[in-house]
């Protein structure tokens, strides 16, 4: 009999996955920020032979990696002997972009005899549709902004850099990079008024060629009241490929603030 397994970083999403699948086995990892309840397994990142033998004896066949994990302060160490056999491929992968860790450790777990899924195919709802799906109907120096920023990251993806951008009257005000959402609209936030001509928007859109199995972006509540900070008139998400964590609480969000949220095919 198969069973899932969900490696549960932060946010809401690992929450909603295990909801969704009551029967999986819930993994947190020693260090990592997350909002579990109580009955998961805790494991070490350098004990990935343990955590390997810990799948297969719950009868695991399919992992799925959902919420933020970032990049582990590892102790050579405390290598276990399955971390020594990946150490060689995974601690220089560590020093790259994401998308390079992301796809070295999704053959680490295929290799392992693992099927690797995304939290979109577990709950295909949680996807944002196309269409306005709450809010104001974005201006049209809004939509001319959202491609706009889309362009950006397009340029951007053989860089491997990030996942959203905010733009405002054609201006580029801020990149997300490695420190996350909330960084960015963090800066953007600050940007001085002669800086600024337009509210703008804030494009989510994974970058090109990622593999939305173990790193789909994803939008929420304290998305929202990010952007709000950041002063944007809305937040533009590709359509299929974003997914909406705490659905009832982001719409609830985007209505308390007056910000629209569109998913357009990007």
């Amino acid at each position: 009999m198969s069973r899932l397994a969900i490696l549960c970083g932060g946010g809401g999403l690992p929450v909603a996955l295990h909801a969704a699948a009551p029967e999986a086995y819930p993994v947190v990892f020693e260090g990592v920020t997350h909002s579990m309840p109580g009955g998961v397994a805790t494991h070490r990142f350098e004990k990935m032979g343990a955590l390997f033998a810990a799948l297969k004896a719950e009868g695991v066949t399919q992992v799925v990696m959902a919420g933020g994990l970032g990049r582990p302060a590892l102790d050579p160490t405390e290598f276990d002997a399955g971390m020594m056999a990946i150490a060689p491929r995974l601690l220089p992968a560590l020093k790259g972009g994401d998308d390079a860790v992301l796809r070295l450790i999704i053959a680490i777990f295929e290799e392992q005899g693992f099927e690797v899924v995304g939290a979109h195919e577990i709950m295909p709802e949680l996807c944002a549709e196309e269409g306005l799906i709450a809010g104001p109907t974005p201006s049209e120096e809004a939509l001319s902004d959202a491609s706009r920023a889309a362009d950006i990251l397009l340029a951007l993806a053989p860089v491997d850099v990030g996942q959203g951008a905010v733009v405002a009257a054609g201006l580029c005000l801020g990149i997300e990079t490695l420190q996350g959402t909330d960084a960015l609209l963090g800066f953007v936030s600050q940007t001085p008024d002669k800086l600024r001509r337009a509210k703008g928007v804030f494009l989510k859109a994974p970058k090109r060629g990622q593999d939305l199995r173990v790193d789909m972006p994803a939008v929420g509540p304290d998305t929202v009241l990010s952007a709000a900070k950041a002063g944007v008139e809305g937040i533009v998400v590709a359509a299929g490929r974003v997914v909406i964590v705490e659905r009832s609480q982001t719409l609830a969000a985007l209505e308390d603030t007056g910000l629209f949220l569109l998913g357009r095919t990007i």
